[in-house]
C-alpha cells in the first residue's frame, strides 16, 4: 500500500495552512484551488504545498474532495462578497446598541454552502460581554444561517488591518509572509542585547515584537559557546569579570582589574594567548596639493541680527544713489568734521548753523524805535 500524499492548503490570504490527504487519483499543482471537508463544514482552499513529509496530527487529517471549477471561483467571489456586506450590518447593529460599546467586527467568513457564518470580534476591553445574548439579537438578521462568533486578538487585529510597521517598514510582517504567530518573550530582547524600552520592542499591536524571533535561534547557540555575564573567568590578561557577552563577533568584554575593559575572543580565551590585532587602515596625506584639482572657497556673507535685509525698490535705490553723490560732494567742500557724518546728519547740522546765522542777524539790526 502506497503512502498518502500531503498537502497544504490555505483559506485566508497570508494565512495558516492546514493539512488534508490528496487522493492518487487526483493531480494538481501549488496554487490551484480544491474544496475540503473542514469542522466549519465545505470550505475552498488555496493549494500552498505538496508532498509534506512527516505531517503532524495524522489524525484529524481529512481527504481533498475535489478540484475548484470555474463555477466554484466565480461563486467564491460571490461569498467574499456577502462577508463584506455582513460586516456593514454587524458594525451598524453594534453602533445601534449602546450595551456593545467598545466591541469592534474584524471579519466574517462564510463556508463554501452558505449554511455557517463566522463573526470575528474584538470585546478585549468590554468585560461584560455576553456573547450568548449577541448570537440570539445578531441571528435573525442571517435566515437559515448558524452564526459563531470567534475572539480576535490584537495581532490579529494588526495583521488584518495591516499598514505601517513600529519600524518604518511600509508593511507589517504579519500581514506580508507571516502565516502563524509564534510566543515572544523579554528574554529574546535580553539575550539580543536590544533596549528594553517598551517603545522600541513593542509593534503597533502592543505586544512584543514578532522580529524578536527571527534571529533568537542564532543568539542563543552564539551564547551557549560563551561565558555568562558577571562570571570571573581566566583570560590572557589576567582575571577578570565578564562585563558584556558579544554573540555576534563572539567575543566578551572582560573587566580586568588594573588593565580595564578589554573585548576578549573565544578563541582566544581557548588557548590563553592573544591574538594580533589587525593595524587601523592609515590615513593617507598628501604633501602638495593636486594641480589638477583648483580649491575653490566659498565666502558666506553672516546675516545681520535683528532686521532681515530686504531688497530695495527702484526708488529707494535711486535715493541711495543721489545721497552717496552728496555725501561725496560733502567730503570734497565741507568741513572735516562734517564730513565723517552722515548725509542725513550732515543736512541737519547745516539747517541748524543757518538759523544761528539768521538769529544772529536779526539781533544786531535796530528794532522800529530804533532801540
Amino acid at each position: 500500500m502506497s503512502e498518502q500524499k500531503t498537502i497544504g492548503v490555505q483559506f485566508r490570504t497570508i494565512g495558516k495552512s492546514y493539512h488534508f490527504y490528496l487522493p492518487e487519483e487526483i493531480d494538481l499543482e501549488v496554487g490551484e484551488y480544491v474544496i475540503v471537508n473542514t469542522a466549519r463544514g465545505k470550505q475552498i482552499g488555496r493549494v500552498t504545498r505538496k508532498d509534506i513529509t512527516n505531517p503532524e496530527e495524522t489524525q484529524d487529517i481529512q481527504p481533498v474532495e475535489r478540484i475548484a471549477t470555474p463555477r466554484d471561483l466565480m461563486l467564491k467571489d460571490m461569498i467574499r462578497q456577502k462577508e463584506k456586506e455582513v460586516v456593514e450590518k454587524i458594525e451598524q447593529f453594534l453602533l445601534q446598541n449602546n450595551q456593545y460599546n467598545g466591541v469592534k467586527i474584524l471579519d466574517a467568513e462564510y463556508s463554501f454552502d452558505s449554511t455557517r457564518l463566522t463573526l470575528y470580534l474584538s470585546y478585549d476591553n468590554v468585560p461584560n460581554f455576553n456573547m450568548r445574548n449577541f448570537i440570539r439579537e445578531a441571528a435573525p438578521m442571517f435566515q437559515d444561517t448558524r452564526v459563531e462568533i470567534r475572539q480576535v486578538g490584537p495581532r490579529d487585529m494588526a495583521k488584518e488591518i495591516s499598514g505601517l510597521g513600529a519600524c518604518g517598514i511600509e508593511k507589517r510582517c504579519c500581514s506580508r509572509f507571516l502565516t502563524e504567530f509564534s510566543s515572544i518573550s523579554i528574554r529574546m530582547a535580553k539575550s539580543q542585547n536590544v533596549s528594553l524600552t517598551p517603545s522600541e520592542i513593542t509593534g503597533i499591536c502592543g505586544r512584543l515584537r514578532c522580529c524578536l524571533a527571527y534571529e533568537n535561534d542564532t543568539y542563543e547557540a552564539a551564547l551557549k559557546l560563551l561565558p555568562k555575564r558577571k562570571k570571573v573567568i581566566q583570560t590572557p590578561l589576567g582575571e577578570g569579570k565578564v562585563v558584556q557577552t558579544l554573540p555576534l563577533t563572539d567575543s566578551v568584554i572582560v573587566d580586568i582589574p588594573e588593565v580595564g575593559h578589554r573585548v576578549i575572543t573565544r578563541s582566544e580565551l581557548e588557548s590563553g594567548k592573544m591574538e594580533e590585532k589587525l593595524p587601523d587602515s592609515p590615513v593617507i596625506e598628501t604633501s602638495e596639493p593636486d594641480e589638477s584639482v583648483e580649491m575653490v572657497s566659498l565666502e558666506t556673507n553672516q546675516p545681520r541680527r535683528g532686521k532681515t535685509s530686504r531688497e530695495k525698490s527702484p526708488t529707494q535705490a535711486s535715493r541711495g544713489i543721489k545721497s552717496d553723490k552728496r555725501y561725496k560732494r560733502t567730503q570734497k567742500t565741507g568741513d572735516q568734521h562734517e564730513t565723517d557724518q552722515h548725509p542725513k546728519e550732515q543736512t541737519r547740522s547745516k539747517s541748524s548753523s543757518r538759523r544761528g546765522k539768521r538769529y544772529k542777524k536779526n539781533s544786531e539790526q535796530p528794532n522800529e524805535h530804533g532801540k
